[in-house]
């Protein structure tokens, strides 16, 4: 009778063991995706390189919320007349990186085409215009462009206002419906089933980058000044001596 309590302790002790071990390893690392260097970084300033970056990571942001839009409203990317979820969001993420119209939307862009997508009466591809509208805003705060150098700026309050207009689409996502009381537009899901608030993470993050860049962007003109004045007073003791300085001395002496 003693083998078999021999086996079950040392049973107990490579699961005490294993979860030791488990515990000590050191927990994965979160990726940091960085861009290679390329030579027209050269003429970017590390606000350019900063701006860059988010402009880069909330048009993933926005890819992957239409994604989404279009999974769980499956009925929106069959508008614009796509073959493939996959085709209609290329089109639509197209159109805002090369900052061209939309058929469905006209001319309309940017801050101006956001009331569409919530307007009911809408019936072109809504998850499409409302991604659209946000993109287009996007580039229309860095002037048309995706990509800043050392000739651009951005100006705090036209980052500031892009993340608020970020916060009420994301609420009247959550809350307009239509005349039947069903939403829009399915988005974030709360219920017995389970929570899915993808939508509002995802959203969060662009508007946490607007607004850093709003901060900074209002910062950049009194760090210029500080930073004069540090040079200015860091000039009184970082100054070249005279080739005589040490003679000079001597005969004062």
């Amino acid at each position: 009778m003693r083998p078999p309590a021999r086996k079950g302790l040392l049973g107990l002790l490579f699961c005490v063991s294993f979860v030791f071990s488990a515990c000590s390893s050191p927990p994965a690392k979160k990726e940091v995706h960085g861009e290679a260097f390329e030579v027209g970084q050269v003429a970017q300033s590390d606000a350019n390189r900063a701006a860059n970056l988010a402009m880069r990571d909330n048009l993933e942001s926005l890819s992957l919320l239409l994604e989404k839009l279009y999974k769980r409203n499956p009925s929106q990317w069959k508008k614009g007349g796509a073959q493939t979820l996959e085709e209609a969001r290329n089109r639509v993420m197209t159109a805002i990186r090369t900052n061209q119209a939309l058929p469905e939307l006209g001319e309309t862009k940017s801050v101006a085409a956001l009331p569409l997508a919530f307007n009911p009466q809408f019936q072109g591809d809504r998850a499409g215009a409302l991604i659209y509208a946000l993109g287009t805003m996007l580039l229309e705060v860095y002037g048309g462009r995706t990509e800043l150098y050392l000739i651009h700026g951005l100006d705090a309050q036209e980052l500031a206002n892009a993340a608020y207009n970020v916060e009420v689409a994301v609420w009247l996502l959550s809350n307009r419906r239509d005349a039947q009381g069903s939403p829009l537009l399915l988005s974030n899901e709360i219920g017995a089933a389970g929570h899915n608030l993808s939508f509002e993470r995802e959203f969060g993050r662009i508007i946490g980058r607007l607004e850093l860049l709003a901060a900074l962007s209002d910062e950049k003109y009194r760090r210029g000044t500080i930073g004069y004045i540090q040079g200015f007073l860091g000039a009184t003791f970082i100054q070249f001596l005279p080739l005589n300085a040490s003679t000079t001395a001597g005969a004062a002496h």
